[in-house]
């Protein structure tokens, strides 16, 4: 039960810095408190790469997003087998008068590193987002911004990861952690104990408390929440782009978002609260979301919307926390990863490597990494001719579980072989119950796949993990 490195959360920065490491000849453990990777901050992701614009050019932020960017435009999206749509980005301005600010944003962005970007007038936007209203004058386009499955992403690293010899245990909450005489820590996670050398805190909502736990009471994180609003797929097409407001001192504003799945979405809020458990939404926020939304794309209605959802940014000041704490030898904080955590995560993930092995953590490249995954094959995302192909070599892809979303048996099969044991871990990976009818056709099938998969009786399976089951045996 010994280890070299323990990470502490599974969302994508963990997710990230497993992967990273696990090119190396180390033991190393993922431990997650929830019932399956990416239930934490991550899963309310909007899948935005960002191009690292609206970053300063001296944070941390700015110049880990640009490198993020680069490494999942280049690399990642196609060694993980990843869906990723580089769109774009547009800044909209609802006056000539701050074309100015446009051209600092742009300087701004030049001096990361961002590529190829330009102002557009109105006539360029009346060719290519003719869906825009009449309020928006001109725009910045980043053409580097791109758009990509934020669960799928998490999947994706973590299965690499585990593929290339890294452990991972879920349902694994930390209850404790103490200095090891000699160096390192003990970590109580799970009812087990666990030894390490190095700890790299990726705990997303709570990484004051594990920071404050092992010693290095440093920082507070404020969660700040975001309530985001999903369209219905029949309005895939409103944007060609990824389109922001001029931004505000603590906010990117209300957004159109594509994504990678073709639901639109429209937010965030940002409004801080002292609850690290508050994921309700709001009238108060429809309302702001969708003047937001209106302004810049009139022909948003509150009948497109299909689900309300809100997330929890983990706020630590204006830039992100990652460095190793001398109070506490052996820990390394990955802390504040609010936006463009996400984008930059790839990134984060060397910079932590490099902190470890500045520490004394020797990194010695294995004989072989096994960078590559093979891609997921997903209907709703196929052309008729590949789902026939599909069909035909197994007819498993021609038995539709959600037919709002096109998924097949075989693909809730495939998402539960891949380590789905929830639900929510089968929407995730595939989209089942993510269409108009949340479920309503696809739940009990769903249910019994899961149960001919995992062995388990279907009183035992859970929307999200213990104390969500979805049936209950009155016998009991």
């Amino acid at each position: 039960m010994s280890y070299d490195v323990i990470i502490i959360g599974a969302g994508v920065t963990g997710a990230a810095a497993a992967r990273e490491l696990s090119r190396y000849r180390l033991k190393v453990l993922v431990l997650e408190k929830e019932a399956e990777p990416a239930f934490g901050v991550s899963k309310s992701n909007s899948g935005i790469v960002h191009a690292g614009t609206q970053n300063p050019p001296s944070s941390l932020k700015g110049w880990l997003c640009v490198e993020g960017n680069r490494m999942i435009r280049e690399e990642l999206a196609a060694d993980l087998g990843l869906h990723f749509v580089q769109c774009g980005q547009l800044i909209a301005v609802f006056d000539l008068a701050d074309l100015p600010e446009l051209e600092t944003i742009k300087a701004e962005g030049e001096a990361l590193g961002v590529k190829d970007m330009r102002v557009v007038d109105r006539a360029w936007l009346d060719a290519n987002e003719p869906n825009l209203g009449p309020e928006v004058k001109a725009a910045l386009l980043v053409p580097t911004a791109g758009i990509i499955s934020p669960y799928r992403f998490v999947y994706a690293l973590i299965e690499n990861a585990v593929k290339n010899g890294a452990e991972l245990k879920t349902s694994a909450k930390v209850a404790g952690i103490r200095r090891r005489e000699g160096g390192g820590f003990y970590v109580e996670a799970g009812g087990r104990v666990y030894t390490t050398k190095f700890l790299v805190n990726a705990a997303g909502l709570r990484a004051d408390e594990i920071s404050a736990m092992a010693g290095a009471p440093t920082f507070t994180i404020t969660p700040r929440k975001g309530e985001e609003y999903l369209l219905d797929k029949k309005r895939e097409h409103i944007a060609n782009h990824i389109i922001f407001p001029l931004p505000s001192k603590t906010s990117k504003g209300i957004l159109i978002i594509k994504t990678s799945d073709g639901n639109p979405m429209i937010g965030p809020t940002a409004h801080d609260t002292g609850d690290k458990d508050d994921l309700a939404t709001t009238e108060e926020g429809l309302a702001e979301v969708l003047a937001g939304a209106r302004r810049m794309m009139p022909s948003v209605s509150k009948g497109d919307i299909i689900a309300y959802f809100a997330g929890l940014r983990p706020v630590a000041g204006k830039d992100f926390i990652i460095r190793h704490e001398s109070a506490a030898p052996g820990l390394v904080n990955a802390a504040g990863i609010q936006s463009p955590g996400l984008t930059a995560a790839p990134a984060i993930a060397v910079m932590i490597a490099d902190i470890l092995k500045k520490q004394g953590l020797p990194l010695e490249p294995k004989d072989q990494f096994h960078r590559l995954r093979q891609r997921t094959e997903h209907l709703f995302m196929s052309s008729p001719e590949e789902a026939r192909r599909l069909i035909a070599k197994n007819p498993a892809y021609g038995d539709i579980v959600c037919r709002c979303e096109l998924v097949s048996a075989q693909e809730v099969r495939d998402a539960v072989r891949h380590g789905a044991t929830t639900l929510d871990g089968v929407k995730f990976r595939t989209r089942a119950q993510a269409g108009r009818c949340h479920g309503g056709f696809c739940t009990t099938r769903i249910l019994k796949i899961m149960q001919e998969e995992l062995g388990r009786p279907v009183t035992e399976l859970t929307k999200r993990g213990p104390g969500s089951e979805i049936v209950k045996d009155e016998r009991k």
